[in-house]
């Protein structure tokens, strides 16, 4: 459905279809917007490992951390390709369980096959030769908000309709506004959490970007 679509079908079940309006195609297209980075992450529906400005970064010796674009949210898997022979795997690991098991991991000069993934950046635990890229497989946010007319979401064409529920939560849930509605902005929400299922709290999120897998990583050299 493009964005003009589910604006008329949130309009149709907000009984909002007459002018003046209650809420403006700009406020409608911002929720629905945040309802497909809310379903992305709930659901992850987005899994990405071809786009080169998300899934590669060109690694330079001397240099451990680099920034991860915007869009990765959960990291899968992690891979580098030297500039000749085999990729090797990277594994996923915690500050703490390179401090407890790899003293000195700063400072490593053994090939790479560690990382650290923070907020918005990756350490590289190790050397880095000339021509090493890092190949990312991850699950990520969609790429632009929806704005134009005929933008349409990113996700299964399948889930679209759905995100009108987040979209009217949002609508019914400002204060002080003609549909001020609580009580249909729990329904709502109540429907799309139904669908797209709870949002992880920090912590989780932290915990499923660490130690991934922990117990294998425990036998590396």
């Amino acid at each position: 459905m493009t964005l003009q679509e589910l604006i008329r079908r949130f309009r149709t079940l907000a009984r909002d279809t007459e002018e003046p309006y209650f809420w403006s195609d700009q406020d409608i297209a911002a929720w629905l917007s945040d309802a497909q980075v809310q379903a992305c992450i709930r659901g992850r529906l987005l899994r990405e490992d071809s786009k080169a400005a998300v899934c590669q970064i060109q690694l330079s010796a001397g240099q451990a951390t680099y920034k991860l674009h915007r869009a990765v949210y959960e990291i899968i898997a992690l891979r580098i390709k030297p500039a000749a022979g085999n990729a090797r795997p990277v594994a996923l690991v915690t500050r703490e369980w390179l401090n407890a098991e790899r003293p000195g991991w700063r400072d490593c000069t053994r090939p790479a096959c560690l990382a650290v993934q923070d907020e918005t950046s990756l350490r590289i635990v190790g050397g880095i030769a000339p021509g090493d890229v890092l190949h990312i497989e991850c699950y990520r946010l969609p790429m632009c908000a929806l704005e134009g007319d005929d933008d349409e979401p990113e996700i299964h064409p399948a889930h679209h309709v759905e995100l009108i529920n987040w979209a009217l939560a949002q609508a019914f849930s400002v204060p002080d506004a003609d549909g001020f509605d609580p009580t249909r902005a729990k329904i709502a929400e109540e429907a799309f959490t139904r669908y797209f299922g709870h949002l992880p709290d920090s912590d989780l999120r932290r915990a499923t970007r660490h130690d991934v897998p922990h117990h294998n990583v425990a036998i590396l050299p």
